[in-house]
């Protein structure tokens, strides 16, 4: 591939943390939002929740999702993880990002 067919485009990084109990609910999230790739790990850490049982004994893990979308997805996006975190450890963010495309 020539670098004249490589063109920087725009877009926004979503970053989602939280109990792997809530995977299914966030991949249906993203899809029903067009979102067409993602990117699953497993996170451990310690915030406002304080440490989960998950990091200590290896169940109830947390997890890390990421994916990049347009700035209206990711309006939407947050809003829904927001009305999600009803008595869960959740938390997204988002940064703009530059990608590479072709």
């Amino acid at each position: 591939m020539s670098a004249e067919s490589i063109s920087i485009k725009p877009g926004i990084l979503i970053t989602i943390i939280g109990e792997s109990v809530l995977r299914e609910r966030l991949v249906k999230l993203l899809k029903s939002n067009g979102v067409t790739g993602y990117t699953i790990t497993e996170a451990q850490g310690e915030g406002g929740h304080g440490r989960r049982m998950g990091d200590i004994a290896g169940y109830n893990t947390n997890i890390e999702i990421k994916t990049i979308v347009s700035p209206e997805v990711s309006d939407a996006i947050l809003q829904a993880v927001a009305e999600m975190r009803n008595g869960y450890a959740l938390i997204a963010f988002r940064h703009e990002v530059e990608t590479l495309s072709d």
